[in-house]
């Protein structure tokens, strides 16, 4: 069975609200996450020859179970096919995948570069739904 999962920087206030806004539109609780510090992700990115300390972009994995080379969706790419994976009011925001990732990738860079000073980092807080803790790796 297919399991998209999302990578995201476990320490970034963003990225967490970004993880709660998708686990709140996921009806169908398709999409999975795992932190890129944990160590499922962090075995992924170095078996992908992705860097394993820069945590400046989510990485969007297609399929967990089928870790095809190459597969892997970085920056806005892997933001849009986690919004297309999650479907609903948020298939609308995938539909920015008709601009090339050379329009779109600047702006993902300028965001990534300043979150923590815009966001803040992540203080830990328990899930609102208990059950979205089995959609973590």
């Amino acid at each position: 069975m297919r399991q998209p999962v999302l990578l995201y920087d476990g320490e970034c206030g963003l990225c967490n609200w970004s993880v709660r806004i998708l686990l709140r539109a996921d009806k169908a609780g398709r999409l999975h996450y795992a932190p890129l510090q944990s160590e499922p992700a962090q075995k992924y990115l170095h078996t992908q020859g992705l860097p394993t300390k820069d945590f400046d972009s989510l990485v969007f994995v297609p399929d967990w179970n089928n870790q095809q080379p190459g597969a892997a969706r970085l920056r806005t790419a892997g933001a849009l096919g986690a919004a297309a994976e999650v479907g609903g009011v948020l298939r609308v925001v995938s539909w920015l995948r008709i601009l090339p990732a050379w329009l779109r990738d600047p702006c993902y860079k300028l965001v990534a570069r300043s979150r923590y000073a815009l966001f803040g980092e992540y203080k830990p807080s328990p899930l609102p739904n208990p059950e979205w803790e089995k959609r973590f790796l």
